[in-house]
């Protein structure tokens, strides 16, 4: 856990927003005024007035689309706003780049990070900053303010770590220590647990405290109400590029900004009925997977999934998992035995096309790398895996108005913002992203159906719409296999819960019958019978 370096207010000794301790008039670290911005026909923020307290972790929720990454992205120059002002410590201030946003004191950590991974901590947190022609005494100052951050904020890491090596959370570590190096006092964090494991991110936010303790004032872009109700002070709701409601934390609940969000009440808990399992469609005996290097990833991982349920996997990232979806959706090769719907599958000879024509689909985990192909217009990667359908072909070629007409309609039963076909994918937020690759696999009426990570990524209405859709695919006699490190999640939506650690099956319960604890013991590797 990062150490907190001084005692924050408790919440009953917080000052009145906008005040300070001795109740007189506070200077915003940052205060937006009337930002607008256009992609387009895209508005992407309608006349956004903004203050955040300085010292303070200051929430920014909203749903997919609702103009938060591209309202920060403005602050830290990656945009520059139509019209409007921004003001930092109460001085109006021009930023037109990244470099602006640094000499301001802004930092942003994304959340696909901006790092080398073949360089060590000290060169990626140098590079740019070098310190002049000799390189050597820049590396010697840089690595020690490194050990003067990790004191003050508990951000150890070893400065000489190739980052590629790193886990995803000490990758994180090194862009907040880039940030801080660069001299930041305001620093924005985008969908921080993004790609943390629940340890990671409780780690995260004690930094965040730490931070807050030292005068720095964070900025916290989530769709996890859970983590504005834990980690910040204030909270601000943006809906279709305004800014609806900013409120205290401290007097809010996450019904009240869900609903803010949204614009209607929204269902927190999945509601569904006792399932009814039917037939064995997935059955996978002893499947053991080895990496490159001979480590065993996977091992002899046994379990049946019937139609009409859905078995959770819940483990840490990095426990087997990934391995698992990939092997059973034909991305690599294992040793055991699958069976789809009592067709046999040799695992040794991984095949993708076999399996989609046995009516296996996958939600990859990683939507980037395995999901959609970026540059692609969001049509084309709405039909990957899938382009050798008849209804998209025109004799030897592709039919682009078929493909069209089939994302447009797939956009609209999904929600997806801006409803483009031709837009790249590239160009649509991450949870709108999600949705392309979801739409895809489960509009084909699979029998099984993969899912890894299905809400990673995804706004509070989102989620709702996804859950209720996996539940009624379950309804409509479909096997799924559910891969998430939301345990809540896995509790919610799964009919049975096998939990994993090292690669090994550590014990299977039913959701009514265990707790987060208990099935957290098992994810930690204790054996079934002390859990």
């Amino acid at each position: 856990m990062f150490p907190i370096c001084a005692e924050s207010l408790p919440r009953s000794g917080r000052p009145d927003p906008g005040r300070g301790r001795d109740n007189s008039p506070m200077t915003p670290a940052i205060e937006l005024i009337g930002i607008e911005k256009r992609f387009g026909a895209v508005h992407a923020n309608r006349n956004v007035s903004l203050r955040i307290d300085p010292a303070s972790v200051h929430g920014i929720v909203g749903e997919n689309g609702a103009g938060k990454s591209t309202l920060m992205s403005i602050v830290y120059g990656f945009y520059e706003a139509d019209s409007g002002e921004i003001r930092i410590k109460g001085k109006p201030v021009r930023i037109r780049s990244s470099q602006d946003a640094i000499s301001h004191g802004i930092g942003m950590v994304h959340q696909h990070f901006m790092l080398v991974e073949t360089m060590t901590v000290l060169e990626n947190v140098i590079l740019g900053a070098e310190g002049g022609r000799l390189l050597a005494q820049g590396e010697k100052e840089a690595r020690a303010a490194l050990a003067d951050l990790g004191r003050r904020y508990g951000l150890k890491v070893d400065p000489d770590a190739i980052v590629g090596d790193l886990t995803v959370g000490l990758q994180q570590r090194v862009e907040i220590i880039k940030a801080l190096y660069r001299g930041a006092d305001i620093l924005i964090l985008d969908e921080p647990t993004a790609v943390l494991t629940p340890s990671e991110a409780d780690q995260l936010f004690e930094l965040t405290k730490a931070l807050k303790a030292q005068g720095k004032t964070v900025i916290l872009i989530t769709h996890k109400l859970r983590e504005i109700m834990h980690a910040t002070d204030r909270v601000s709701v943006m809906r279709r590029g305004e800014t609806v409601a900013t409120l205290d934390t401290a007097k809010t609940n996450p019904a009240e900004i869900a609903e803010a969000m949204v614009g209607r009440r929204v269902l927190l808990s999945v509601g569904k009925q006792p399932a009814r399992p039917g037939r064995v469609l997935l059955d996978v005996r002893d499947l053991t997977v080895t990496d490159g290097q001979g480590v065993t990833r996977l091992d002899r991982a046994s379990f049946q999934i019937r139609a009409g349920e859905i078995l959770g996997i819940a483990a840490v990232s990095g426990n087997g998992q990934s391995e698992l979806l990939e092997a059973l959706a034909g991305m690599r090769s294992a040793k055991g035995s699958i069976s789809v719907d009592g067709v046999p599958v040799d695992p040794s000879r991984p095949d993708a096309t076999a399996l989609r024509a046995l009516r296996l689909y996958h939600v990859p985990e990683d939507r980037h790398r395995c999901g959609l192909v970026l540059p692609f217009e969001a049509a084309e990667s709405g039909i990957l895996g899938h382009h050798g359908d008849p209804r998209f072909r025109r004799g030897f070629l592709m039919d682009h108005e078929a493909i069209t007409r089939d994302e447009k309609a797939k956009m609209e039963a999904y929600d997806v913002r801006p409803p483009l076909p031709g837009l790249r994918s590239s160009k649509f937020s991450g949870g709108n992203q999600q949705k392309i690759v979801l739409a895809r696999e489960m509009e084909r009426d699979p029998a099984v159906l993969l899912i890894g990570q299905p809400t990673r990524g995804v706004d509070i209405g989102a989620i709702e719409f996804i859950h209720k859709r996996i539940i009624a695919m379950r309804d409509a006699g479909k096997a799924i296999l559910l891969v998430s490190v939301e345990l809540d999640e896995i509790m919610s939506l799964s009919d049975r819960i096998i939990a994993l650690c090292g690669g090994r099956i550590t014990g299977e319960r039913l959701p009514s019958q265990t707790d987060e604890r208990e099935l957290g013991l098992l994810m930690a590797g204790v054996p079934a019978e002390a859990a």
